[in-house]
């Protein structure tokens, strides 16, 4: 069986980028990252994509008169790969709706938050700021709307005592390098079915009972 042809979008370092290359290492995952494309040409993930033999593009979008042009010139170069799934990776750039709806439900992000609390910037200071006790990260299809969409997986982050943004950011993250793998091959497995705008994960069995207390009493 063919595996899904996938495209990263990034703007940055590119992390999360990282964990679906190593999980696509894999001969037995059922996709394939074959396509890296950056909207800025110092973005660190363009490193890791070459690394791995990964075909890269920049496509600045400053070097477009308007986000028409830049977002066109993106969906040319995906088709022309011919993706079948496409990730948002640290992608730093809000997309139009006409794009979104080209790529409808073929077009994930991941936001470090459980969504739908917290969407935009500033996720962990506002997280900080709230008291909340738990945090984490969602995979989604992406809609018009920013960080909205059907949610694919999630996962729960306490948040400790004494936390600062940047530890409970490295924890957050390391949720996503485990999510954003699992949301792509569930896609890949054929397993993922949106209904009236909510994901059923096809075998998904939950647990009889789950009790999660924070603090621990």
């Amino acid at each position: 069986m063919a595996r899904l042809r996938v495209g990263v979008l990034i703007s940055g370092r590119g992390s999360n980028l990282q964990a679906l290359i190593e999980a696509a290492a894999d001969p037995d995952f059922p996709a394939e990252i074959v396509l890296v494309v950056a909207n800025q040409g110092d973005a660190g993930g363009l490193a890791h994509a070459k690394a791995s033999g990964i075909r890269t593009e920049t496509i600045n979008h400053r070097a477009f008169n308007a986000k028409q042009g830049f977002e066109a010139s993106i969906d040319a170069t995906l088709r022309g790969a011919r993706i079948d799934l496409v990730c948002l990776a640290g992608f730093m750039r809000i997309l139009s709706s006409w794009f979104v709806e080209r790529w409808r439900d073929r077009l994930i992000n991941i936001h470090p938050s459980l969504l739908p609390a917290f969407k935009g910037l500033d996720t962990h200071e506002r997280v900080l700021a709230s008291g909340t006790r738990f945090s984490g990260c969602t995979v989604h299809f992406v809609r018009p709307d920013v960080d909205d969409g059907p949610t694919i997986v999630q996962a729960v982050v306490p948040v400790m005592p004494g936390d600062s943004q940047e530890t409970l950011a490295a924890r957050v993250l390391a949720a996503e390098h485990r999510c954003y793998p699992l949301a792509v091959r569930l896609i890949a497995e054929g397993r993922v079915q949106i209904r009236d705008e909510r994901v059923d994960i096809v075998g998904a069995m939950p647990p009889a009972e789950v009790m999660m207390f924070n603090p621990v009493g």
